[in-house]
C-alpha cells in the first residue's frame, strides 16, 4: 500500500489556489521555470521546487545543469543499479534503500526524484538497460512498488518512467513503437500497472516515442483512459525532458508539467489556445491543480532539518551489491577462495570500478570503494595485480595480457575483472552486439590457460556472451554495484553469501532473441511482432537454449524442496518446504510459474506470478505458500477489452529458476468469462517468425503507416535533414552548440559518442527547448522552409523576421 497521501492531500488547497491564479499565471506553470525547478507563486507561497534525476542515488546539479551528466552534482549515495538491485529479488531491500534515497532527497530539499525506470529489457541490446529492473513485469512492478513506497515515505516524490515502450535509444524520441493491445497490456504496461495500484508514485514521466501513432505526451488513451480511468493514478504526468510534440494536445490529453521549462514559448500557445476557444478552462485548470498540489508538497520541505548518515547509506549499499550478485558458475566449489591462497588479482576494473551507467543517472558518490583496495586490506601481500586492459575503451594490447599470464601463472587462484566499459552500453545509444571487448575475451582465455583456478567476476549492464564460459569454473556476475563495489572481496572470500538471481536471460548469441529481427526498427517504426514472446516466455516456450535461464544463480549451500502442497480454504494457496541442506546460511529465492496446461487462448509456456526471498542458517527450513489471486490465472481479452479469468487446468510450479522447477502441483478453477473470438485468434508459434498478416490481425486494425521522412517536419532528426547538404551544415552547428549548452566539451569518449548519439536522434523541436534561447521556433520555420526548397516561403519568414 502507499506509504505517504501524496498529490491528492493537496487537492483542497490547490483548487482554492487555482481559483485564484490568473489565466497568465495558469499558463507559466505548464512548465518548468529552468532546467530542474518548477515556476513560483509568491502571493501564494509557492517556492519554485526542484526535481532532480535518479534512480538509484540523488543527481542533484546546483550549477550549470544538464540532463546527461556532464556536469558535477553534490555528493551522494551511489547504490547499486537497476539491473544489478532486481537480481536481489528483495522488495525489502528496495524499500529499505527507497528509504534511504528520499532521506537524501530531503536534505536536499528536492521534491521529486525521477525514478525509477520500469521499462521491460525487450531486447539486451537496449543501451539503456542497466537502468531498467527486468524482462518481466510482475518482478518489474513489485520491485518499483517497493523503492517508490521507500522514498516516498520520507515525503518526497518519485517520478515512475518512462511511460510507455520506450525499449530502445535508437531514435527514442520520435519513434513509433507499434505494439498489439495484448501484449502492450500483458508485457509493457503491467510493470506500471502493479507499481501505480501498490505505491501511487506522485508522477509518472511520459517517454519520448510514439505508441502505436500517438507521442505519449499527447496519448489520451495511456494517459487518460487507462493511467487514470483504470488505474485510478492521483498524481501528475510530467515529460521527459523535451518530450513534448504539441503542448496544447498534450493539456488536452492528460499531460501537466512540461519540463524543462520552453523559455515560454509553449505557455504561449496555451495562454492563445484558452483565449480562441481551442483548449477548454476546465483542462487547463485539472492540469494546473496537480501541479500546484506538487508545488505545495514540496513548500513542507522547507521547514524541515533532516540529517542524513551518509555512512550508514554506503554501509546500505555495501549490502545492496552483495544481495544483488549472481554467482552464474561455481564448479568444484572454487568460491569461496582460501585466505592463505596467492591470488592474481588481474582486470583494470579491480582498481577503476565500473559502478554505475552513461547518462543522466550519473552520480557523484560520497566515496568509492574498489576490489583490490578490499582484497588487500583481506590478503596483505598476498595478491599481485596486472592491468590486463585499458579500462575506458580496451584496444588490443598483448603486452598487458602477456603481464597478466604471468601473474597467473605464479599464483594459486586467478581473478579475472572484466564487463564492459562505458562507450560499449550508455544512455543515447543501444549495443551492436553484446560481446565483451575482444582484449577482454582474449585475456580471460589465456589467464585460464595459465592458471586452471580462475574466477572471472563480471561488471556490465546487460547480458553478455561468454565465449570462454567451458575455460573457467567460475563466474560471478555483480553488474554495475554503486560504490561499494569493494563488497565483491566479501563474497569472493565468503563473508557474504551470493543470494542474486537473474532478473533477465542470458541467450547464447544476440540473434536467439525473438524481437532480434524487428530491433531496432527501421525508418521511424518499429514493430513488436515477437508479441508476448520477451525473455524466458520466448526461451521456454520455444525450449530454446540459453547461456544462463531467467531467475537462475548459485549459492555457497544448497536448497531442498519438498513437495507443493495446495489448499484451497479459503483462498487457494500453494506452499512448500525449503531447506538449507548446506554448512552456511544463504538466501534462496523461491519462484512460482504458471502454466495453463489447457487453454483455449495463446499462453506462453509459463509465467511468473510470485516470488519469495528467504534466509536460511544451515539446517533450517520455512514453509514459503504463494496466495493464488485471479491474477495469476488472467490474461488480456482484447474482444472483450477486459482481463478474462477463463478457467482450466494449470500447473503450478515451484523452483530456483524457470529452467530450475523443482516441484509442480496441478489445480483446475472455473473461469468468469468465455474468451472472445477475437480472443481465440491463432497466434505464430514462438519458433516461427510473424506473418504481416498475423501482426496486422494482433493489432485488430491497418498497421499505422510510418510518419513520413520527406518534405522534413518539426518531428524530423537532425540525422535525417544532415543527408541534404544545407541539413549536414546546419547539424553540425547545432550538434556544437547542443554539446556547449550540456555542459561543454569532454575528453571521455563514451560522453562524446552519447552526445552525438542523441543529437543525431533529436527531433528539430526539440532544438528550441535544448537551445536555451539559442534558437528560435521562426528560425526552425525558416530552415525548414530552405530544406524542403520552399524559397519564396523561406523569403517571407525572412523578411517577417
Amino acid at each position: 500500500m502507499p506509504t505517504h497521501p501524496g498529490l491528492k492531500s493537496k487537492h483542497n488547497q490547490a483548487a482554492a489556489i487555482v481559483a485564484d491564479m490568473t489565466l497568465e499565471e495558469k499558463a507559466r506553470f505548464c512548465s518548468g521555470k529552468s532546467f530542474w525547478h518548477l515556476e513560483r507563486l509568491e502571493r501564494h507561497n509557492l517556492p519554485n521546487i526542484m526535481v532532480t534525476d535518479g534512480p538509484h542515488g540523488l543527481r542533484k546539479q546546483v550549477q550549470d545543469a544538464d540532463h546527461v551528466g556532464l556536469n558535477k552534482s553534490v555528493p551522494a549515495t551511489c547504490f547499486p543499479t537497476a539491473c544489478a538491485l532486481a537480481a536481489s529479488w528483495d522488495v525489502e531491500l528496495l524499500e529499505e534503500v527507497g528509504r534511504a534515497l528520499g532521506r537524501e532527497c530531503a536534505a536536499e530539499d528536492v521534491t521529486v526524484l525521477l525514478g525509477p525506470g520500469v521499462n521491460i529489457k525487450r531486447h539486451p541490446c537496449c543501451g539503456r538497460n542497466f537502468e531498467y529492473f527486468s524482462e518481466d513485469p510482475l518482478l518489474t512492478g513489485k520491485l518499483a512498488a517497493a523503492l517508490i513506497n521507500g522514498v516516498q515515505s520520507q515525503g518526497v516524490g518519485t517520478s515512475i518512467k518512462h511511460y510507455a515502450v520506450n525499449n530502445q535509444e535508437h531514435g527514442r524520441m520520435y519513434v513509433d513503437a507499434i505494439v498489439d493491445e495484448r501484449t502492450l497490456r500483458e508485457i509493457y504496461l503491467r510493470g506500471f500497472e502493479i507499481a501505480i495500484r501498490e505505491a501511487q508514485p506522485w508522477t509518472v514521466m511520459c517517454a519520448y516515442n510514439r505508441v502505436n501513432g500517438s507521442y505519449c505526451s499527447e496519448h489520451n488513451w495511456l494517459l487518460n483512459e487507462v493511467l487514470r480511468d483504470e488505474w485510478g493514478f492521483e498524481g501528475l504526468v510530467v515529460t521527459d525532458w523535451g518530450a513534448t510534440n504539441d503542448r496544447v494536445a498534450g493539456v488536452q490529453s492528460g499531460l501537466d508539467l512540461e519540463m524543462p521549462g520552453s523559455g515560454g514559448v509553449n505557455d504561449e500557445r496555451v495562454l492563445r489556445a484558452v483565449q480562441a476557444g481551442e483548449l477548454k478552462p476546465a483542462d487547463l485548470d485539472r492540469a494546473i491543480q496537480r501541479n500546484v498540489s506538487l508545488s505545495l508538497l514540496g513548500a513542507e520541505l522547507e521547514a524541515r532539518q533532516d540529517a542524513v548518515d551518509l555512512a550508514a547509506n554506503h554501509n546500505l549499499a555495501h549490502r545492496a551489491a552483495c544481495e544483488s550478485a549472481v554467482l552464474l558458475k561455481n564448479d568444484d566449489s572454487l568460491l569461496p577462495l582460501n585466505l592463505e591462497s596467492r591470488i592474481a588479482v588481474i582486470g583494470a576494473f579491480a582498481k577503476r570500478p565500473r559502478y554505475q551507467g552513461a547518462g543522466s543517472s550519473q552520480v557523484n558518490p560520497t566515496q568509492l570503494d574498489n576490489a583490490w583496495n578490499a582484497l588487500s586490506d583481506m590478503q596483505g601481500d598476498r595478491l599481485t595485480y596486472a592491468a590486463g586492459y585499458e579500462p575506458k575503451q580496451s584496444p588490443l594490447d598483448d603486452a598487458l595480457i602477456a603481464e597478466a599470464v604471468a601473474n597467473a601463472e605464479a599464483a594459486d587462484v586467478a581473478v579475472v575483472f572484466a564487463g564492459l566499459p562505458g562507450i560499449y552500453e550508455s544512455e543515447g545509444f543501444d549495443r551492436s552486439h553484446m560481446d565483451l571487448p575482444e582484449q577482454h575475451n582474449r585475456l580471460i582465455s589465456a589467464v585460464s590457460a595459465a592458471n586452471p583456478n580462475t574466477v572471472v567476476v563480471l561488471a556490465n549492464g546487460a547480458p553478455v556472451t561468454m565465449p570462454w564460459l567451458a575455460e573457467v569454473p567460475a563466474v560471478l556476475e555483480v553488474y554495475l554495484p554503486g560504490q561499494a563495489g569493494g563488497a565483491v572481496a566479501d563474497l569472493l572470500f565468503g563473508n557474504a553469501n551470493p543470494s542474486g538471481r537473474l532478473a533477465e536471460t542470458f541467450p547464447l548469441a544476440r540473434t536467439d532473441v525473438k524481437a532480434d529481427a524487428y530491433f531496432p526498427g527501421e525508418g521511424r517504426q518499429v514493430q513488436y511482432r515477437e508479441g508476448l514472446f520477451v525473455g524466458y516466455r520466448y526461451f521456454d516456450s520455444a525450449e530454446a537454449p540459453v547461456l544462463f535461464p531467467f531467475g537462475h544463480g548459485l549459492s555457497y549451500t544448497t536448497f531442498s524442496y519438498g513437495e507443493a502442497i495446495l489448499t484451497e480454504d479459503p483462498t487457494p494457496t500453494v506452499s512448500v518446504e525449503v531447506t538449507n541442506t548446506g554448512q552456511v546460511a544463504g538466501a534462496e529465492v523461491v519462484q512460482l510459474y504458471v502454466h495453463a496446461a489447457a487453454s483455449p487462448v495463446y499462453r506462453p509456456e509459463q509465467e511468473l506470478k510470485g516470488f519469495r526471498k528467504i534466509r536460511l542458517a544451515p539446517g533450517q527450513s520455512r514453509t514459503v505458500s504463494f496466495s493464488l489471486t485471479a491474477d495469476a490465472f488472467t490474461y488480456f481479452d482484447v474482444g472483450h477489452g477486459q482481463w478474462v479469468h477463463p478457467g482450466g487446468e494449470f500447473e503450478l510450479r515451484i523452483g530456483a529458476s524457470s529452467r530450475d522447477i523443482r516441484t509442480v502441483v496441478s489445480f483446475a478453477t472455473t473461469g468468469s468469462t468465455e474468451p472472445s473470438e477475437a480472443a481465440r485468434a491463432p497466434r505464430p508459434a514462438p519458433d516461427q517468425p510473424a506473418t504481416d498478416t498475423a501482426f496486422a490481425a494482433m493489432l485488430n486494425r491497418e498497421l499505422p503507416e510510418a510518419e513520413a521522412v520527406r518534405p522534413f517536419h518539426l518531428n524530423s532528426s537532425l540525422a535525417e535533414v544532415g543527408e541534404t547538404w544545407l541539413g549536414a551544415r546546419f547539424k553540425a552547428r547545432v550538434v556544437t552548440g547542443f554539446m556547449a549548452n550540456m555542459g561543454g566539451g569532454s575528453n571521455d569518449a563514451t560522453l562524446n559518442k552519447m552526445f552525438e548519439e542523441m543529437a543525431n536522434n533529436m527531433p528539430l523541436r526539440a532544438l528550441v527547448l535544448f537551445g536555451r534561447g539559442q534558437i528560435k521556433p521562426a528560425q526552425l520555420e525558416l530552415m525548414l522552409a530552405l530544406l524542403n526548397h520552399r524559397y519564396l516561403r523561406a523569403l517571407k519568414l525572412w523578411l517577417r523576421s
